[in-house]
């Protein structure tokens, strides 16, 4: 058995151990200590150690730009489309699946194939792309929550404007992960890294930064929550979502020079595949934090229950793509001819389901109008 695929059970097992140790947990402040450790520590010292081994090199600093491309290409389709899979618009669902859907996780779903099947070049390049994606996750997504938290707030007359900007900029100023990107952000200005750091404080930064993965992974076993009803959803808008992500590969590769190595072109194709990440339940949780303190009569912005589930089926149904792209590898991965027609099928698999259900509902409708008004 090979390495990546070892470590993919390893996060799989990780999963199914926290859904075991729910009996030994089972009150819902000792989740929520778990959840505390991961974003106030573990995720804020994995994402100062990442920002401060940032290495862009200039002829390749295309990469993170085309990641944070396909991000809002992701973005702006989801928004489209949610309702062609019968979810309202302005409703937690939607906001929920809008902040999930567009983000990358190539670090747990992706990185391991990458290094194992194509190299230690192709996984440095991916590592540089993920820098695109890293800002749109932590950045613009995190200020897209703030947005809405921020309307919805408006909307309300319990307390007065002043207040609610005060509020507002307080919670962003305390954030452990707003002040860490910060830090980092200055200290690269001034062209300090993390090699740069005394020794005791990048061991430090190392190895809380190091927690970071088995917490998530054990957290999302103990706190996930699946309604039977939302697997059908949440599968069709994964399968949908990698189809997508095939189409934008296959548009990718066709601009691309025909001399372009066969690694490099699988990196295209599966690094887009990467599993939702889970920075955006990150935010969710942030704001839903600060709605339980300011709002709590007025429901949520978003849905943290579904947040987590879609976590829980992105990552093995992205590591089975990723799995068979790296493993098929070219020259069928390589043609954006069958990308194309593999992003098609995928798409169709995962909407027209919907489509079909939501024509038989508005046929029945009318029938039922049409009934109506000749008994009337």
């Amino acid at each position: 058995m090979n390495l990546a695929l070892q470590k993919t059970i390893a996060f799989l097992f990780l999963i199914l151990l926290g859904f075991l140790l729910r009996k030994k947990l089972p009150a819902k402040e000792q989740i929520g200590g778990i959840k505390m450790l991961i974003l106030s520590v573990a995720l804020p010292a994995m994402i100062f150690v990442a920002l401060l081994n940032i290495e862009i090199e200039l002829s390749l600093l295309y990469l993170p730009v085309l990641a944070i491309a396909f991000n809002f290409i992701m973005a702006f389709a989801t928004n489209y489309m949610l309702p062609v899979f019968g979810i309202e618009k302005n409703s937690s669902t939607n906001r929920t699946l809008t902040m999930l859907l567009p983000s990358l996780a190539p670090g747990l779903s992706c990185f391991p194939y990458l290094l194992e099947y194509l190299g230690e070049e192709m996984f440095a390049w991916a590592a540089l792309a993920d820098v695109g994606n890293k800002i749109f996750v932590l950045i613009v997504l995190y200020m897209l929550a703030m947005s809405w938290f921020y309307k919805r707030q408006s909307g309300t007359a319990k307390v007065s404007k002043n207040e609610k900007l005060k509020s507002l900029m307080v919670s962003l100023i305390e954030e452990p992960v707003n002040m860490v990107i910060v830090t980092a952000l200055l200290l690269l200005t001034f062209g300090i890294n993390l090699d740069s750091l005394p020794y005791f404080l990048q061991n430090a930064a190392g190895r809380l930064s190091a927690m970071m993965t088995p917490l998530i992974l054990l957290f999302i076993g103990l706190a996930v929550k699946v309604d039977k009803s939302q697997i059908k959803t949440i599968l069709g808008l994964l399968v949908w979502r990698s189809g997508l992500a095939f189409v934008i590969s296959a548009a990718l590769i066709y601009a691309l020079p025909e001399a372009t190595p066969v690694a490099v072109l699988i990196l295209a194709v599966a690094f887009p595949q990467s599993s939702a990440s889970f920075w955006p339940f990150a935010h969710i949780s942030a704001i839903s934090s600060l709605e339980e303190k300011n709002m709590p009569e007025d429901g949520h912005t978003f849905d943290r229950d579904l947040a987590l589930a879609v976590l829980a089926f992105s990552l093995p149904f992205s590591t089975m793509i990723i799995l068979a792209i790296c493993s098929i590898g070219g020259p069928f991965f390589t043609s954006e001819l069958n990308l194309l027609a593999t992003g098609f099928i995928f798409l169709a698999c995962g909407a027209l389901p919907f489509i079909i259900t939501k024509l038989r509902e508005k046929s029945k409708e009318e029938e039922e109008n049409e009934v109506s008004v000749v008994a009337e």
